[in-house]
């Protein structure tokens, strides 16, 4: 084991049954597992007939894994880091049905922006993260946990907080409880045609919580395609339209409210 990939491995048979119970996925499915570590979940999904391909990005774990599911026909192994590697396997084999994975908490936010902001969102994503990450994903306006990663998350994807597990679940314990998250497309999403640049907005409306949108944007030049001095004005009468104050900071405003903003600015 390293502690670099912060790995914890779920030993709670149960526990790995009703994640893939949750994946919902059929034989002849095509799935991708993040992380499966020495494919305790790996093994489970392949005797349900899904047609797996795996990414580890530890070298060791991807020996015995490449050993043990030698001889499994709906088995492919992707050595290397998911972020690295997975538009390759893409381009290669289309996008799957369905992803899951037991993800370290150190990258779990980025392996799930990237998958939302690059378009490829398959039917149903399941995921097991930290359940202070979890919750953020699917905050909603004016909380504490209220963030640019909350609005990635529910501007894509209806966000279903599936079940809890306890440290006494993983191998080695980690100090924190984790959460199954699952997500499945909106049939309405937000941005759909511009998800990069929307979140890029929404990354600078957020820059510093203490602060209006309005000081955020102009701090970090996100105030769109227009003149600064046309600027502010713009964003007033943007805001007007939405029925909020001049002052209103990104925290107050839900994913719809700001992509009115963001393509208003653009024009």
């Amino acid at each position: 084991m390293s502690k670099k990939f912060g790995q914890n491995f779920l030993v709670n048979r149960r526990q790995r049954e009703r994640i893939i119970e949750e994946v919902k996925a059929g034989p002849g499915d095509a799935v991708w597992e993040i992380g499966p570590g020495i494919g305790s979940m790996t093994a489970l999904a392949l005797d349900a007939g899904l047609d797996l391909t795996a990414f580890e990005i530890d070298h060791g774990f991807a020996r015995i894994l490449a050993r043990v599911f030698a001889d499994r026909s709906n088995f492919r192994l992707v050595e290397g880091d998911f972020l690295a590697t997975w538009k390759t396997v893409l381009a290669e084999r289309g996008a799957p049905d369905r992803i899951f994975g037991n993800l370290p908490y150190s990258v779990a936010n980025a392996i799930i922006a990237v998958i939302l902001e690059e378009g490829q969102i398959p039917g149903r994503m399941v995921f097991t993260v930290q359940k202070e990450a979890a919750q953020r994903m699917c905050a909603r306006p004016g909380t504490k946990d209220y963030s640019a990663f909350s609005i990635l998350c529910t501007s894509v994807c209806k966000i279903r907080l599936a079940f809890d597990l306890g440290a006494s679940s993983f191998w080695p314990a980690p100090n924190v409880t984790s959460t199954v998250v699952t997500f499945t497309p909106r049939p309405d999403p937000v941005m759909a045609q511009d998800r990069k640049g929307f979140s890029a907005f929404v990354r600078a409306g957020f820059a510093s919580r203490r602060k209006t949108m309005r000081n955020n944007l102009r701090s970090l030049g996100g105030m769109g395609g227009v003149s600064p001095a046309d600027a502010d004005s713009l964003l007033t009468s943007l805001l007007e339209k939405i029925g909020k104050p001049a002052d209103v900071r990104a925290e107050a405003l839900v994913p719809e409210e700001l992509a009115i903003i963001y393509e208003g600015l653009k024009a």
